[in-house]
């Protein structure tokens, strides 16, 4: 089951001879999950055949971690007004750490 895409994301891969970028916003739609080894994620935007476009990202728990914990120690970068997003991510983090002590 997919959702609608909150807010926006914008992806940019980058190899030798290439590189991709593409944004995902509100007409796209996201699944994110808990697997046997980590967190899977798919962007999905859809339309004709020239227009969609998708990513599919799996991130091991270790990495996943670790990303929280550089993610943790740049708050201070988040503005102090920025009230809003700043309560989405606490809402959001405290649902999760529910749900990781529930039995």
């Amino acid at each position: 089951m997919s959702r609608p895409v909150p807010d926006k994301a914008e992806i940019a891969l980058e190899y030798p001879d290439k590189f991709y970028v593409g944004t995902f916003e509100h007409s796209s739609r996201f699944e994110a999950r808990l697997d046997g080894s980590g967190v899977a994620l798919v962007l999905q935007h859809p339309g004709a055949a020239d227009e969609r476009k998708s990513v599919h990202l799996h991130l091991n728990f270790g990495l996943l971690a670790g990303i929280l914990r550089e993610l943790a120690g740049s708050v201070a970068g988040l503005p102090k007004d920025d009230i809003a997003h700043r309560e989405q991510l606490a809402e959001a983090l405290a649902e999760l750490q529910r749900a990781l002590g529930a039995k």
